[in-house]
């Protein structure tokens, strides 16, 4: 019933997507930077910062509720690691915004998936990265196999299980084993191309390339099908699209800035309280220098809505260089510092 319900609410999400583009569609935010992997590739966590207070969290999220947002997706860093995050979840569904989760997976066990399940999760996405663990990752399939076992037996979210290849996985033969698996036990099933851990597009070798298509045909289920985007992303080549981030899709960082998305901190780097219609209106018609070689899917299905209307016309303002201010760059910039003055 759950499933069914929430296959409702995407419906209408998607149609109040195409009849309006004055709201986010999907937003990323960040209860916690800090993660209890180090993988090499990841640019997104860190070992020391505390979780965002929950009254915080909730001011967060409402302020997004009242710009329209359809999706919330909370990611990190490691989630799971926020002490009151089914609060958070919980108050993501109290205002009527369809609630997601990216986790690395270490934390689950059936008293926790239950607890998610009466929180009101919607969607979670585990990333595994090989069959078994190495110095690139530990996000293996050995050692989260029994956890996907009892998600499988009582999650009632949906689960999606994202195969990666790219940037220094060892075998690529092992995206295709934690495919299979995946669709095995009942979830969807996606494959990620990685970035390095500078954020930018490399081309997969030619089996890697092959291996890709193979995933690509297990499951015709994800959004992500619909368009070349993955495919190009596969090979290395350039990508014609009109990113919305900044508007259709917003990443919110643990200090509560407003970021075109994980890969492109630091700009513009606004509160999300002072964040204001106008500027949601002005990012959607500015052209993203580093649209082409991007390598966040969920940024660039969001586009998939817009990629049809209203070109983009506008350049990135200029970055404010007073130490402390609101657009002072916070993490990462990745692309030239030159291309967005």
């Amino acid at each position: 019933m759950r499933f069914a319900r929430t296959r409702v609410r995407e419906l209408r999400m998607i149609v109040k997507a195409l009849v309006s583009t004055k709201h986010p569609v999907l937003v990323h935010i960040i209860p916690m930077r800090r993660c209890n992997l180090a993988c090499t590739y990841c640019n997104e966590f860190d070992d020391v910062s505390t979780p965002v207070p929950l009254d915080e969290m909730k001011r967060r999220l409402d302020l997004l509720a009242d710009m329209g947002t359809s999706i919330i997706t909370i990611s990190g860093g490691e989630p799971l690691l926020h002490p009151e995050i089914d609060e958070v979840i919980r108050h993501i569904r109290k205002r009527g915004i369809i609630a997601g989760m990216i986790t690395n997976g270490f934390f689950l066990n059936q008293e926790r998936i239950e607890r998610l399940n009466r929180a009101g999760l919607e969607h979670l996405q585990i990333s595994i990265d090989n069959v078994t663990p190495d110095e690139v990752s530990k996000k293996s399939l050995k050692t989260l196999d029994g956890r996907l076992q009892m998600l499988a037996q009582h999650a009632v979210f949906q689960v999606n299980i994202n195969s990666v290849l790219g940037s220094g996985v060892k075998n690529p033969e092992d995206a295709l084993e934690i495919a299979h698996r995946a669709v095995d036990l009942g979830f969807t099933s996606t494959v990620g191309i990685i970035h390095d851990n500078n954020g930018q597009l490399k081309p997969l070798g030619e089996h890697e390339q092959s291996i890709f298509e193979e995933i690509m045909e297990l499951g015709k289920r994800s959004f992500s099908r619909f368009n070349e985007f993955q495919h190009n992303v596969a090979r290395g080549r350039e990508h014609n699209w009109r990113c919305r981030s900044g508007s259709r899709y917003l990443y919110i960082c643990e200090r509560g800035l407003v970021h075109w998305c994980s890969q492109q901190r630091g700009y513009p780097g606004i509160p999300l309280s002072q964040y204001t219609p106008e500027m949601r209106h002005r990012e959607y018609s500015t052209e993203k220098f580093c649209a082409p070689r991007c390598t966040v899917s969920c940024v660039q299905q969001v586009g998939i809505l817009d990629n049809w209307r209203d070109p983009q016309n506008l350049k990135p303002m200029p970055m404010d260089p007073t130490p402390g201010s609101p657009q002072t760059p916070e993490l990462v910039q990745i692309g030239s510092a030159g291309e967005i003055q």
